[in-house]
């Protein structure tokens, strides 16, 4: 086996594994608001999770994939080295905050990642000056400003969502409510998860897609088209791997999303996760990588917020603002850090 196809190799194995961890990670977000209502049991809600995770490969398109891999850095600065270093930017920032139990975005460390490596790359072949000539602002844009955009949406779509529901129910009783909500919100689970992987597995295409080109599989028309005769082995290896690492779950951050930021019943776990979807979905149409963390932590403050802001436990929330803020920058400079080390022990890298 050349050294060219042995490092490919090992570069997919990498996303795949950060793909894995993308799930685990995030599995929080799909289930924390479905297990803290007991509609379903935690072993039940990571394999409903897990199951919509995996069907996303068949109905939200690639989009999102396009725009992480040829649309925030210029692919003729992207090394399989410089891969490998993002990707492990990402892992680490990921374990970490998961033990911290912080439900931070993977999508964001990912892309912090990348990031960091190719700028290392660059400031170390050209010089610091040119380091960050290898972003394209265009793809950045709609990235940061989302950022700010999609836990507003879902705060808002949550919000809404709330009191709409509050005003056409008014005359049901609770038990009722309640009742009718535990079936529903089996739907929006698996809408939100839907979404969930329709979004982040497509992160991890995009950089495999990246890795091929590099690798000289895949031509510049292949990465502006559908992936030439690559396509579903990158797309369903990702989805596989989101959905198994969202099957095996993280229960640390499930208790935070679920409990520590708002108290939740069927009715309002269902507007959070309806908002939720509903964002999620949307953007992953639309090319844009968000954060599923970021979105579901909004909507569940909107859904929080709509009794009274006393509801929402501020602070826990403002300790989960501050790690969002924290992760492209975090990842970036681990990723840097381990590029440095790769270009130490290998110059040519």
């Amino acid at each position: 086996m050349n050294t060219g196809l042995l490092l490919l190799i090992i570069t997919v194995l990498v996303a795949l594994t950060f793909d894995f961890l993308n799930g685990f990670h995030d599995a929080a977000n799909s289930i924390a608001t479905v297990v803290s209502t007991r509609v379903l049991s935690p072993k039940m809600a990571v394999a409903w999770a897990a199951f919509f995770n995996f069907v996303a490969a068949f109905v939200l398109g690639t989009a999102v994939a396009h725009t992480i891999g040829k649309g925030m850095i210029r692919l003729d600065d992207v090394t399989q080295y410089v891969v490998i270093a993002g990707l492990m930017g990402a892992i680490v920032w990921d374990l970490l905050t998961w033990w911290w139990g912080l439900p931070t975005s993977s999508s964001h460390a990912l892309i912090g990642g990348y990031a960091g490596a190719a700028i290392a790359r660059a400031a170390l072949n050209h010089g610091a000056e040119y380091a960050y000539g290898v972003i394209l602002p265009h793809g950045w844009t709609k990235t940061l400003v989302f950022i700010v955009v999609a836990p507003l949406l879902g705060m808002v779509f949550g919000l809404a969502f709330s009191v709409a529901g509050y005003w056409l129910l008014r005359k049901q009783t609770p038990r009722t409510v309640d009742r009718w909500f535990r079936r529903l919100q089996l739907v929006s689970a698996g809408l939100y998860s839907l979404g969930h992987g329709g979004n982040d597995a497509q992160k991890t295409m995009g950089i495999i897609a990246g890795a091929l080109f590099t690798a000289g599989y895949l031509s510049p028309q292949d990465m502006n088209g559908e992936w030439g005769p690559w396509k579903w082995y990158i797309i369903l290896s990702a989805h596989t791997a989101i959905a198994l690492g969202t099957y095996l779950g993280g229960w640390r951050i499930v208790h935070t999303m679920g409990s520590k930021i708002t108290k939740l019943k069927p009715f309002g776990g269902f507007c959070a996760e309806t908002a939720g979807a509903l964002t999620l979905m949307g953007t992953a149409l639309a090319g844009i990588p968000v954060s599923t963390t970021h979105t579901i932590t909004g909507a569940i403050i909107g859904v929080g917020a709509v009794n009274r802001l006393s509801a929402v436990r501020w602070g826990v929330a403002r300790r989960i603002v501050w790690a969002w803020i924290l992760t492209i920058p975090a990842s970036a400079a681990v990723a840097a850090f381990v590029f440095w080390i790769i270009r130490f022990i290998y110059p040519a890298a």
